[in-house]
């Protein structure tokens, strides 16, 4: 069967990166997380001080970014592959509120976006690939063969967000990740570029009542659909 590029986008804690490891592992196509791409930027940023609550030294960052390197490998036991930053696996790192504070503020930065799209673009020149993120449908892939939008309520995705994080030890409060999400979901909706948009040809997916199972069924049949099509 014809090999095609999927591109997922939408709000933060929508599921994305879940959904697309599933579509991934089940078609046997690559999958890359371009969230952790931008995560571990913003964990650079906080790790040499360029960034935090009172200020964001953005040249500082932006003259840095050739001495950043990103890497995802594959870890066999997982079943998916992780971040590395510089040689590091950061896996868990870039996953803290934290890290989920600052990463639409360094996203926002064209040079950076500039600079993970073409990594992106390079990744997905053989098809047969699984792209989640903001801007994988409209800046990424524009003429990928399926775009999925999904969303969710801001409380609906703050709450998934909140067991997560409690789930792995997180000292985080409800009203802190809704708030978290509510910020991020303002951020990256007006930002100058490449704001977060749905496509004019992306199919949306409100999952808010969607069990991962239900939402992996209704996504793949899309898949063949569109595979069939093509």
């Amino acid at each position: 069967m014809k090999k095609i590029t999927i591109a997922i986008d939408g709000f933060s804690s929508t599921g994305k990166s879940t959904l697309a490891k599933q579509l991934a592992k089940h078609l046997g196509y690559v999958y890359v997380d371009t969230g952790a791409m931008y995560r571990a930027i913003a964990l650079f940023a906080m790790q040499n001080g360029y960034i935090s609550n009172e200020f964001f030294d953005k040249e500082t960052l932006i003259a840095s970014l050739s001495s950043i390197k990103l890497q995802f490998k594959f870890n066999t036991d997982l079943g998916f592959a992780e971040m590395y930053l510089n040689d590091t696996n950061v896996e868990n790192e870039i996953r803290t509120i934290e890290v989920s504070s600052f990463v639409s503020k360094v996203a926002e930065i064209s040079e950076v976006r500039a600079k993970l799209v073409e990594q992106q673009k390079e990744m997905g020149k053989d098809k047969g690939i699984v792209m989640d993120g903001r801007d994988i449908g409209t800046v990424v892939f524009p003429d990928s063969e399926l775009k999925i939008f999904m969303t969710a309520s801001a409380t609906t995705r703050a709450q998934r967000r909140f067991d997560e994080l409690t789930e792995k030890g997180g000292d985080v409060s409800f009203e802190e990740v809704l708030h978290n999400v509510e910020e991020r979901d303002y951020i990256d909706t007006h930002r100058d570029n490449s704001p977060l948009v749905r496509a004019d040809d992306a199919i949306e997916i409100d999952n808010s009542y969607l069990s991962r199972e239900e939402q992996f069924d209704v996504v793949l049949g899309l898949v063949n659909e569109t595979t069939e099509a093509n």
